[in-house]
């Protein structure tokens, strides 16, 4: 049993030594090279055009406006400052931008606001039988960013179909939706506060509508 316990371990070590030194050799250097250039067809199947690892790949770089590799960050490292550094980019490619009515500082407001509602709102959330009452209240700039997201967002979610309303309290607002769904009820109950803020993909048109004075919130 002694002698079959260290002839295994010396086959062991035996393994490890020949896999380190095929990645000594050059063809495993060769190997990575043609996984990363060359014509498709030599390339590994997972860096080949369409390869999921491309495919991530490339997702991240269209993400923050890169089509490839640069040698610098690519962050902005902050989120608002991202998000109005790309409505510019698009503003500065458009020849029929209007500068005269070009307003950064309104979509730079609303990001405030964003941020505030997000992250300092507070949200209790009173399940119904056909869906949420939800008191969102705060103070200072919070509460003025509530009163002016939290109604406003109500068109948004009735074009879903949800019925969505808001009632005025003394440091907030009392958003209720409701569906005669009951799979929408049970929906907008996992949602919450944010899960239902966050529905219909409007946001990012609207910034740029509000960076060119088109639209106020």
């Amino acid at each position: 049993m002694s002698w079959s316990w260290k002839s295994g371990l010396a086959g062991v070590a035996i393994v490890a030594a020949t896999a380190y030194a095929a990645a000594q050799m050059p063809n495993h250097t060769r190997m990575h090279e043609q996984m990363n250039s060359g014509s498709p067809d030599q390339q590994h199947p997972m860096m080949q055009q369409g390869g999921p690892m491309m495919h991530d790949m490339q997702n991240g770089m269209h993400r923050h406006g890169m089509t490839g590799t640069t040698g610098q960050p690519i962050m902005p490292g902050q989120e608002a400052f991202g998000t109005i550094q790309e409505v510019v980019s698009i503003l500065d490619a458009d020849p029929t931008t209007d500068w005269s009515k070009v307003n950064i500082s309104a979509l730079r407001e609303h990001l405030i606001d964003m941020d505030e509602v997000t992250m300092r709102a507070t949200a209790a959330q009173r399940n119904l039988d056909d869906g949420v009452e939800i008191a969102v209240t705060g103070e200072g700039r919070t509460l003025d960013a509530i009163k002016r997201m939290v109604p406003a967002h109500t068109h948004e979610l009735s074009q879903l179909g949800w019925n969505a309303k808001t009632e005025d309290l003394p440091n907030g607002v009392k958003l209720i939706v409701t569906s005669t769904d009951a799979r929408q009820v049970v929906k907008l109950k996992a949602l919450g506060f944010m899960g239902i803020m966050v529905q219909g993909a409007h946001h990012q048109r609207h910034h740029l509508m509000m960076a060119k004075s088109e639209f106020a919130h």
